[in-house]
């Protein structure tokens, strides 16, 4: 260990001196000594421009082609091939605006390389040009945004009335799943409420509530819309599905929404792939922890009839454990009663 820090001691004393005889160098250059430039490597800097932009362009283009298919994963919503759209459109005119600039950059270099014979133009101004490259890419990210946004407003807008709703809840460090019930309408929630046994906060005075319940696993129908209704119990989160090209955060005191139709079963997206064990997640997008690898939560998307018949099977809170209801004013008690005795 100390020889190696010697060894770097050694390599930043020897980096020193030599930047201050560089710097001696052009300092002598400035004043006027017979030297006309301070270092004789400009042709091989220019050249190194020209060989840095061929084969940089060469191994972003072959990396590009060849991990294609990991990040433009399958799309597997109504709304995410609208997303894709845009993401393209956008590609494409900032990659030809990037590719045209780096040419530029890099090719600049080793035409315009030091020569004693040569000197510079003097060119203070072009009214025209300045209009052209001001107005033009003003009028393009104009046409790009407003694409986006209305994208965006589809995508955030009330969800068609007959959407089959899911709470998906983030907390350190795990998702938690809500659904309605058969009745489509979630129960309200406080966070005061939170506990062992209600880790989601249901507030069970609310009698939507009775007959929520939970699941392991995020199942909802293919063709028909579903809206997340997204909250978080402690940090940050983020919801981001990536077949479904959903991402929202999870905001602690602030729920946010996110609504979608898929578009493919999970065993569609199998077969397609030619993968048996594909599955669809939800994984978190926000660094929000040391647990926050482990935020991932499984999305199962079925057939309307088997989500139907799914549905019908699951049991509320109040089924699995009555103590949730077992304190409730005699009224409410005696409804919650009642739907326990229906699961039963």
């Amino acid at each position: 260990m100390y020889g190696f820090l010697i060894a770097v001691g050694v390599l930043l004393l020897l980096s020193i001196i030599w930047m201050v005889y560089r710097i001696q160098t052009l300092v002598s250059v400035v004043k006027g000594s017979d030297k006309k430039i301070a270092t004789g490597s400009n042709k091989i800097n220019a050249f190194m421009f020209v060989i840095f932009l061929i084969g940089g362009g060469i191994l972003m283009f072959w990396y590009s082609i060849k991990e294609f298919d990991n990040y433009n994963l399958p799309v597997a919503s109504e709304h995410g091939v609208v997303t894709d759209q845009l993401f393209w459109i956008t590609m494409a005119v900032t990659g030809i605006v990037f590719i045209i600039t780096h040419i530029l950059l890099f090719w600049f270099p080793y035409k315009y390389q030091y020569k004693e014979t040569r000197k510079a133009d003097f060119y203070p101004d072009n009214n025209k040009l300045e209009l052209i490259w001001t107005t033009v890419p003003a009028v393009v990210l104009a046409l790009l945004v407003i694409g986006g946004w209305k994208a965006w407003s589809d995508i955030t807008a009330p969800a068609p009335e007959k959407s089959h709703v899911v709470e998906i809840m983030g907390y350190q460090f795990a998702w938690e799943v809500r659904y309605p019930g058969l009745d489509n309408v979630l129960g309200e929630h406080d966070y005061r409420l939170i506990s062992a046994s209600n880790v989601s906060g249901v507030d069970f005075t609310d009698k939507n509530a009775f007959d929520d319940f939970t699941s392991p696993v995020v199942v909802i129908p293919k063709g028909e819309p579903v809206l997340f209704k997204i909250r978080a119990r402690d940090v940050l989160h983020s919801v981001f599905a990536p077949h479904m090209r959903l991402k929202m955060d999870a905001v602690p005191g602030m729920p946010t929404r996110f609504w979608f139709t898929p578009t493919k079963t999970t065993e569609e997206m199998r077969a397609e792939l030619n993968d048996p064990e594909f599955v669809y997640e939800i994984a978190c997008t926000e660094i929000c922890g040391r647990g926050h690898f482990s935020m991932k939560k499984e999305i199962r998307v079925v057939e309307p009839e088997e989500f139907r018949k799914w549905l019908s099977e699951q049991k509320p809170y109040i089924v699995n454990n009555p103590s949730l209801v077992a304190d409730l004013p005699s009224e409410l008690k005696e409804l919650a009663d009642i739907t326990i005795s229906e699961y039963k």
